[in-house]
């Protein structure tokens, strides 16, 4: 106990040494903040151990020459990147740089005989990982979750080091970065840099569960899950148990009871369902799941998961009479339904890329179901594991977008190399299906979206409230589209896709997406596909107080000076979607959830805390827009 509270008192100290950096608007979660013990809640809700240990906080670092050796310079909270106010550096880096991360723990002594497994939950872009000067690997890819085994790395007893090294050219490179660029401006912000999800220690078994994807078929009524085990022996015993749920359901405390349970047999169980509650937007129910491992009766391995039941297809309207349209329509649970919400970036003034805390992860998400939408469209980000489990538990539908390799041709970037200009540039058929001309990518280039988008698709699909993958945005680095949408139906044959949001399009995927702002408008329509409008609105309206910075903040069209009017030009938008929704459009996205940097065009400002429109008459707004389909 002595220890303990030595160990606590030491914590504390290095905790009053942290402190935000910068002075710019912070969200409400800002001083809530633990630097001892940030983001403590559990990474991996899908699947669930009882032992870990998080290794967020303090950690010892350094930006250096790429080529120089670690020199500690100061403290880094972890995991927020080291451009962000919560870091409590707020430094750029710089692809001529390297971001180096050291700290030291202890492996608790009950965890003996176990393999310790070290994961990395998002370290953008390009990472190199030691454990007391031993190099367990280098992992390249900025939005995905990475583990190493570090059992033989470890010494006996004592305190262990672990030392990451950072390298990040962010847009002048190949590699996916969204809307992050060196030089911010518009549509494009801050870099990230370095780790910005969760690091933390787990023990398991030499046989162990790695992963499983659950495939719900209505047809069959039967519940499939994958597993992925490792050291699994002849005789071994692999189980999936379904059990019941609930509408909010909890990883942290899964239910006893089941209701099926089956032998995986060829990687897979197949689990009969019987009167199946299907999961949906008004009814987000969600089941527990338990698999386990057994050899000679005795229990090896076992984690708790939860997975929902529902269907994503295309369904087409009833045909009356001969003389009607029949438009095709995205259907869920084999029902027509209008998809409908924001364009959601996922930044935060104070974490860039990272939210302060769960509760605000949380809060973008209740907001938008508060506000009467069904659907988020996660816009070339992806977020951590918590994010999809809250989509999951509160019922909203996602539409899953790859981070860009590339933006507008006609951006001022005369910082980046000139292979990097030149290989990025491309013709955006904007509200055409004519003039669209893709980027030449180089081949090394596409081998790393493909690895990095399969890596993306891998780690999301077990989240069932993720409905439609999008390859490419406005062809920011569009290449080999038909290509692109048969390697994506390949690693997830279960959702649609949503080739080329805003164009261009080659009528390979399920959708037809078109952009304009700031008035909606269907400009292109394809009677075969699926129609949407992908992007509209963007109304500017900058609220004093709540500003990134003062000047040359935008929207699209003109600045508008207050909620009432932003809310009746709201309202007179979603009249005109109901016309479109009566001949042929199938889901609509507002652009946006809140503010980002310099965009003002948010429903809610940049720290979250003034929401622009009276929001019972917005909820009751987007309800009827949802419900006139």
């Amino acid at each position: 106990m002595a220890v303990w509270s030595m160990l606590l008192l030491s914590m504390a100290s290095f905790a009053q040494n942290w402190a935000p950096a910068g002075d710019r608007i912070k969200s409400p979660w800002a001083e809530k903040v633990d630097p001892a013990n940030p983001l403590p809640e559990y990474p991996r809700p899908q699947m669930v151990r009882p032992e870990w240990q998080n290794l967020n906080g303090l950690w010892d670092y350094a930006i250096t020459p790429v080529d120089a050796d670690y020199s500690p310079e100061g403290q880094i909270l972890v995991p927020f990147c080291a451009e962000s106010s919560l870091s409590g550096v707020q430094k750029t880096v710089g692809e001529k740089n390297a971001l180096w991360y050291e700290r030291t723990f202890t492996v608790p002594k009950k965890w003996k005989g176990k393999q310790i497994l070290l994961h990395f939950g998002a370290v953008d872009w390009k990472s190199e990982v030691w454990v007391n000067g031993q190099k367990l690997g280098t992992h390249t890819g900025g939005y995905t979750p990475f583990s190493y085994d570090i059992t033989s790395a470890l010494k006996k007893s004592g305190k262990q080091t672990v030392r990451v090294k950072v390298w990040d050219a962010t847009d002048n490179s190949y590699q996916p970065r969204g809307k992050q660029v060196c030089a911010s401006s518009g549509i494009w912000y801050t870099p990230v840099t370095g780790i910005w999800q969760t690091v933390w220690l787990e023990p398991v078994g030499a046989t162990s569960i790695v992963a499983y994807n659950p495939v719900f078929s209505a047809k069959e009524n039967t519940l499939t899950v994958e597993v992925t085990s490792q050291g699994v022996v002849e005789g071994d015993v692999i189980k999936v148990a379904l059990r019941p749920g609930k509408l909010m359901y909890s990883a942290e405390t899964p239910a006893n009871e089941v209701l099926k349970a089956a032998e995986v047999k060829d990687g897979k169980a197949v689990i009969p369902v019987e009167d199946a509650q299907l999961w949906s937007s008004e009814h987000p129910y969600l089941y527990g799941l338990n698999i386990s491992i057994s050899r000679a009766g005795k229990l090896i391995d076992s984690v708790e998961g939860y997975t929902a039941l529902r269907t994503v297809s295309v369904v087409a309207d009833p045909k009356i009479d001969r003389n009607m349209n029949s438009y095709k329509r995205l259907g869920v649970n084999g029902k027509r339904t209008f998809m409908y919400g924001p364009l959601d970036q996922g930044w935060w003034p104070d974490g860039l890329y990272t939210a302060p805390t769960d509760e605000a992860l949380k809060f973008d998400i209740q907001k938008t179901k508060d506000w009467g939408w069904n659907m988020i469209r996660k816009h070339i980000k992806v977020e951590p594991a918590r994010w999809y489990y809250w989509c999951d538990a509160m019922g909203i539908m996602v539409w899953q977008d790859m981070p860009c390799i590339g933006d507008y041709s006609s951006r001022v970037t005369e910082y980046r190399d000139p292979e990097i200009r030149e290989n990025t540039r491309s013709v955006w058929s904007r509200d055409s299906f004519l003039g669209g001309k893709d980027a030449v990518i180089p081949e090394q280039w596409k081998a790393n979206y493909y690895k990095e988008w399969g890596e993306i698709i891998s780690a999301l699909k077990p989240f069932q409230c993720i409905v439609v993958w999008v390859p490419f945005n406005e062809s920011w680095g569009q290449f080999d589209t038909p290509e692109v949408v048969k390697f994506t139906r390949a690693q997830d044959p279960t959702r649609l896709i949503n080739e080329a949001s805003g164009g261009n399009f080659t009528f390979s995927g399920d959708i037809i997406d078109v952009h304009h702002y700031s008035c909606p408008a269907m400009n292109a329509f394809e009677a075969k596909m699926v129609n949407v409008l992908g992007e509209y609105g963007g109304l500017g309206y900058p609220v004093e107080g709540h500003l990134w910075q003062q000047d040359k903040n935008w929207g699209y069209g003109k600045v508008l000076e207050s909620g009432e009017e932003v809310l009746a030009l709201y309202d007179t938008f979603a009249q005109m979607l109901k016309t479109f929704i009566s001949t042929g459009c199938s889901a609509a996205v507002y652009t946006q959830t809140t503010d980002v940097e310099i965009e003002v065009n948010g429903i809610m400002t940049y720290d979250r805390k003034v929401v622009k429109v009276n929001e019972k008459a917005f909820h009751d707004i987007n309800a009827s827009v949802v419900n006139s389909l």
